[in-house]
Parts: structure tokens; C-alpha cells; sequence
């Protein structure tokens, strides 16, 4: 039987810090390009998702967003995604999970808390 990994002492910080901490995913990411309309308090940006699962989203977009930032938005589902007859607006609340500059735009990572299908 092997025991668990626990950080040395010895290893950078950084190093130590990667040993405790697990990434867990929950659900299968899909790579979907779609214009998503999002909102923290009475600000509004559009973006770009790069993908997106059940529990999480990753999208681009020109403005910095500060982890811990909770957030609303809105997208619309294309139909051969999910099955059905036609596309589904779906409404979200989630947080900002992390941010960081890839090339010319800002990836930000949120978590998916809660959604619903709007009356179509």
C-alpha cells in the first residue's frame, strides 16, 4: 500500500503548492466557439467561448476578470449540440475561477453554478 503524496519541505514553493492540489473535472468539455453575452453587477462585455462543460465554461474576451467575480450569462446552444429542434438560450450564474492573457485576449475560466432554459 502506498501513502499519499504530502508537499517537501525541501521543493520550492511552487513545486510544493502543485503536489496539494488536485484539478478535478466533473464533466466532459466540449470545444464550441459561441458569442456569449455576459454581466457582473451593471457592467456588460461580449465574449467568445473556447469550451464549455455542464459544470464550467472557458471563453475570451477583452477585459480582465478578477477570480472570485461572480457573474451571469447568456448563450445560445446550437441544436445539433444538444438534440433538439432548434437552438436553446441558456441563462447562467457562476464565478470566475481564473484569468490569464493569451495572445491578443483575455481567457477567463468560470465555474457554471447555475442554469436554466429560457421559454423558447
Amino acid at each position: 500500500m502506498t501513502e499519499p503524496l504530502s508537499p517537501n519541505p525541501a521543493l520550492a514553493p511552487a513545486a510544493a503548492a502543485s503536489l496539494t492540489r488536485k484539478e478535478v473535472r466533473c464533466a466532459v468539455r466540449f470545444p464550441l466557439s459561441l458569442p456569449l453575452v455576459l454581466s457582473s453587477g451593471k457592467a456588460e462585455y461580449a465574449a467568445i467561448t473556447r469550451n464549455i462543460s455542464a459544470s464550467g465554461i472557458l471563453f475570451e474576451m477583452d477585459k480582465t476578470l478578477k477570480p472570485g467575480l461572480n457573474i451571469n450569462f447568456s448563450l445560445r446552444m446550437p441544436s445539433a449540440i444538444l438534440g433538439t429542434p432548434r437552438d436553446v438560450l441558456v441563462h447562467c450564474q457562476g464565478r470566475v475561477v481564473r484569468c490569464s492573457m493569451s495572445q491578443s485576449h483575455c481567457q477567463v475560466a468560470a465555474t457554471i453554478d447555475e442554469y436554466r432554459f429560457a421559454e423558447q
